[in-house]
């Protein structure tokens, strides 16, 4: 790799090399590929709904300590399983097994993980079509499928 090129007419060849080389930097790359797209499970929206398959529990990483409550969905758009947050004091009493859930991104940095939560990207904000906050609070009750 040479000097950069200088003088009145240099702007095509520096474009030219600048192009080139910005291939190299890896999160040009990844953005210029659409690889964040092609990996997310949901596809690259917002939110993504999908059935309950277990629910879970997942140690909290150093210095915390307790079990933090998740769901295993499966995604309807895609099949791909995920394991999603329950946030609130006892949301675990209104989501069953195949119960359809809608799921967002927990907002930790990067789109990975949130905090002292391993491995969990996603939470939960809808159960049956009915928000999970309004159930925690006691403002509706869980309809009957």
């Amino acid at each position: 790799m040479g000097k950069k090129t200088k003088g009145i007419n240099a702007a095509k060849k520096l474009t030219a090399r600048r192009n080139k080389y910005k291939w190299k930097d890896p999160v040009y790359k990844k953005r210029a590929l659409g690889m964040k797209k092609k990996s997310d499970p949901l596809g690259g929206t917002s939110q993504a709904s999908g059935i309950v398959l277990e629910k879970t529990q997942i140690e909290r990483k150093q210095p915390h300590s307790g079990l933090i409550k998740c769901v295993k969905v499966q995604l309807i758009k895609n099949a791909r399983q995920v394991t999603a947050f329950m946030p609130g004091d006892g949301a675990t009493k209104f989501i069953d097994e195949h119960d359809e859930v809608v799921i967002e991104s927990m907002g930790g940095s990067k789109g990975r993980s949130k905090g002292d939560i391993p491995g969990v990207r996603w939470r939960v904000i809808k159960v049956n079509d009915q928000s999970l906050n309004a159930l925690l609070k006691g403002r509706i009750e869980k309809a009957r499928k």
